[in-house]
């Protein structure tokens, strides 16, 4: 299936999205891919992916509305992606309440890992294909510190003081 991808601005910088059609996404497209700027591991575009802004209007829609503080939970269709491990990691990522935070350790214990497991939660977490829509951001440190965010910490510290979130 064709990827297909477009890319909007906000007030991190031009994102790229990359989807694939769905007959059961809101607006016809589940995401694959939201990438920032710079970011470490995002995605590039590839021959053979067609750019498609059309495809976008709702999930635009809704980030609009986000990078607004209107709305405060993403409905928007994923590509099923990751192993068993980093969905199920990807899956707390998305019970974080808006505004809130969690540390790394916690969202190992809700995945039923040990504490030796936080290095693998934190990996997982730094593959998330979905930067803002699956709110990575929201994890930090067990010092309350400002920790790992592929898309740059001072985009994470936007993002937290977007939602009102206390920012270390």
């Amino acid at each position: 299936m064709t990827s297909v991808y477009d890319t909007v601005a906000s007030p991190l910088g031009e994102l790229l999205l990359v989807g694939r059609a769905s007959a059961t996404a809101k607006g016809g497209t589940a995401l694959a891919s939201l990438s920032l700027p710079g970011q470490k591991g995002g995605a590039v575009i590839r021959d053979g992916w067609r750019r498609d802004p059309e495809a976008f209007q709702e999930i635009g829609r809704q980030l609009s509305s986000y990078f607004a503080g209107r709305l405060t939970r993403f409905e928007i269709e994923y590509v099923d992606a990751g192993t068993d491990f980093q969905r199920r990691v990807w899956q707390a990522l998305e019970t974080i309440p808006y505004g809130a935070t969690t540390t790394y350790k916690e969202i190992a214990d809700r995945v039923g890992t040990s504490a030796v497991g936080v290095r693998a939660v934190g990996t997982a977490i730094g593959r998330n294909p979905l930067l803002v829509v699956r709110p990575c951001h929201r994890v930090i440190g067990a010092d309350g510190a400002l920790r790992g965010y592929a898309g740059g910490l001072e985009s994470k510290a936007r993002l937290l003081g977007l939602e009102g979130a206390p920012v270390p």
